[in-house]
């Protein structure tokens, strides 16, 4: 059995999503002891313990602290992992309603069953745009399209939006099964071809969106940007606003967003999805932060080495790279100064 410290590094729920990930994978057992321990309510919450039961679920796995606040999971594979059609819901790990992010449940299956043998059909249900967590927007139009790079063949289709506190979105996937996974190599990004985005809103005024769309378009073009961004009012179950933006390099994509909340006008969500965007763009990296360490997973299961170039070197991407070095399936090498990355398979 693989031990794992949830503690290490930034202590936070990427180990854990990792290390089911490649659990269900290699069909390796794990125990992970610490789990979120450097958050400020350690253990498992509604999103941990619904990724962990999906999981489990996709390879038949036996399972022992799979409850909420749990800090120690064994997780013994049962099989390989299984194709099929699959439904999940944030709430039901946790009574009433969550919007624990969705998106974090996906990111831990979709490995697993691009892998598998046969193409898998997943229905999800909790928030599909909460702070902190990649959006679903993100997932769509950064995540997903980076990876189809690799040879990974996934989509997903955004049924209703799910915001703080409430949740309740809804996402259907389709994943292709019997993936070769490649290599990625970005060094440089090439030209920014164009900013797209969509500022939107639920249960809210259509002005509040068009205010977003506007002070976003201009904040860009003042900067010397192209941009295109749509103002729509979207399904949901209750209030909720942002703006999410999507930049198109020559060679790669990265996202940003701003969320709506109470005293906080139109205008100002927008400025701060865009000081994200235009931050970035200063840096001339190809890969944002958070892709940084998305990108490792895949990169450790291709066949050939992979190198890259990020916009900072986090802690989250070094935590996750000792995670994937338990499992012996690759060598990582990070060069601090350059900012690259390095994945060799082993």
């Amino acid at each position: 059995m693989i031990e794992i410290d949830g503690s290490y590094g930034e202590g936070g729920g990427q180990v854990l999503r990792t290390s089911l990930s490649l659990a269900a994978i290699t069909g390796e057992p794990i125990r992970i002891t610490g789990i979120r321990a450097g958050r400020k309510k350690p253990g498992l919450a509604a999103q941990h313990l619904t990724a962990v039961r999906a999981a489990a679920r996709i390879c038949h796995a036996q399972l022992s602290g799979d409850a909420l606040s749990s800090t120690i999971l064994e997780f013994i594979p049962g099989s390989g992992v299984q194709a099929g059609t699959y439904s999940f819901d944030v709430s039901e790990a946790q009574q009433g309603s969550s919007a624990g992010a969705i998106t974090l449940v996906l990111q831990t299956i979709l490995l697993p069953l691009a892998l598998a043998n046969g193409d898998s059909q997943v229905t999800l249900r909790g928030g599909t745009h909460v702070i902190f967590s990649p959006t679903m927007t993100y997932i769509e139009q950064v995540y997903l399209p980076m990876l189809r790079r690799m040879g990974i063949e996934a989509q997903v289709k955004l049924g209703a939006w799910g915001w703080y506190p409430q949740g309740r979105g809804e996402v259907n996937m389709q994943v292709r099964g019997g993936c070769q996974l490649g290599a990625i190599n970005l060094l440089e990004r090439g030209n920014l071809q164009q900013v797209r985005g969509i500022a939107v809103a639920t249960e809210l005024p259509a002005h509040i969106p068009q205010r977003m769309a506007n002070r976003a378009e201009n904040f860009l073009r003042t900067a010397g940007l192209r941009v295109s961004i749509q103002a729509l009012r979207e399904k949901g179950i209750a209030p909720g606003a942002g703006i999410f933006l999507t930049a198109e390099y020559q060679n790669s994509l990265t996202g940003f967003g701003g969320f709506g909340r109470l005293r906080l006008s139109s205008e100002k969500v927008a400025e701060i999805a865009c000081e994200q965007l235009l931050h970035f763009h200063q840096t001339g990296a190809p890969v944002d932060e958070h892709l940084a360490d998305q990108l490792l997973l895949p990169a450790a299961l291709a066949a050939k080495e992979s190198q890259y170039k990020v916009a900072e070197i986090s802690t989250h991407l070094t935590t996750n790279a000792a995670v994937i070095e338990k499992f012996g399936l690759s060598e990582f090498q990070v060069d601090k100064a350059a900012k690259v990355v390095a994945v060799k398979p082993l």
